[in-house]
């Protein structure tokens, strides 16, 4: 496995894409192969994208009573877990949380609403003011993740000033069903295709631990590749009470190395966010993420859960001496 790994890494180095065999057979690395794994994709990592590391934040702008049944998501109008329901806040509010994101080192400010899409022309017109108010009073860059949008939509956010567009895909194609069936799967691709086609960085990944396999987690990765997104949030799955998920197993510490490492080095020039329940699954390796090809991570809370503090974040990134540059999206 050593001289597989040695030989595969420098195809990668060489601008050679890896296929889905190679992937599957990296992605069974034990032993001293997992950290050898970790270590080149850390080498790739630096050599497409440099050492530095973006952090990003996010505001969970309106919450709850989503019409989706995406069977992780605690706001779905589906589960019954307890999650605060409130409409879109205010613009002087989501503006005071983006100046003390960039307070706390995040390069990128996401709006995240609840929901399929955003239909209210009002909350439209809203969230529009918000992004050119960020983009005019603070040096973040402004972000938005308001569901399925079409290019009409994507322009009108561009022109008001927002930088990037977030929307996951979840998981891959194949499984996706398994997990929702209220809207279909190119109904996201589209929302991906026409957030580029008007200019604009797309921040899209998903989330691990939904019951996915190996594979299934490789074949998104190749969609990602294929769609030419910017940057990768790598979520993983913190089950939530009331969710169909709710008794999912948590991934191991090691099993989240792998999976970064493996996108790593399929997506070599990609930025690769890790967000949403890393606390729980990497737990005492959360610092590993960086030394397994990842150059990003998401700063304060998450939708419905709480993250580090975002000082945490910074003395483990002191701790390293890796230096902080910035933007990207996220999950749970």
């Amino acid at each position: 496995m050593k001289q597989f790994i040695e030989t595969t890494v420098e195809k990668v180095l060489a601008g050679h894409q890896l296929g889905e065999e190679d992937a599957l057979r990296l992605s069974g690395c034990e032993g001293n192969d997992r950290f050898r794994l970790f270590v080149e994709a850390a080498r790739i990592r630096d050599h497409f994208v440099g050492s530095s590391v973006f952090l990003c934040s996010i505001i969970n702008a309106k919450s709850g009573r989503c019409a989706e049944n995406c069977a992780f998501c605690a706001q779905s109008a589906h589960h019954d877990t307890g999650v605060p329901v409130y409409s879109l806040v205010d613009e002087d509010e989501m503006v005071r949380c983006a100046a003390l994101a960039e307070q706390n080192g995040a390069g990128c400010y996401g709006i995240v609403t609840s929901g399929t899409s955003i239909k209210s022309a009002e909350e439209l017109e809203r969230v529009c003011r918000t992004v050119t108010r960020i983009k005019n009073e603070t040096g973040i860059s402004p972000s938005c993740s308001l569901g399925i949008m079409d290019e009409v939509t994507a322009l009108r956010l561009k022109n008001a000033g927002m930088e990037t567009y977030h929307h996951n895909l979840e998981t891959a194609r194949s499984f996706f069903p398994q997990i929702c069936t209220t809207h279909s799967y190119e109904d996201d691709v589209a929302t991906i295709r026409a957030a580029k086609s008007v200019g604009l960085r797309v921040c899209c990944g998903g989330i691990f631990g939904l019951g996915e396999s190996f594979a299934q987690r490789i074949e998104m990765a190749l969609t990602l590749r294929e769609l030419d997104v910017d940057s990768i949030p790598l979520n993983f799955l913190n089950p939530v009470p009331g969710t169909r998920l709710e008794h999912a197993d948590f991934l191991t510490p090691l099993e989240c190395l792998t999976i970064i490492a493996v996108y790593r080095f399929l997506l070599p020039g990609k930025r690769l966010s890790v967000c949403g329940g890393r606390e729980k699954n990497l737990r005492e390796l959360q610092s590993w993420m960086f030394l397994a090809g990842a150059n990003g991570t998401m700063t304060g809370n998450y939708l419905t859960t709480p993250g580090r503090p975002p000082e945490l974040d910074q003395q483990l990134l002191k701790d390293l001496q890796i230096p902080v540059e910035g933007c990207c999206g996220a999950d749970t």
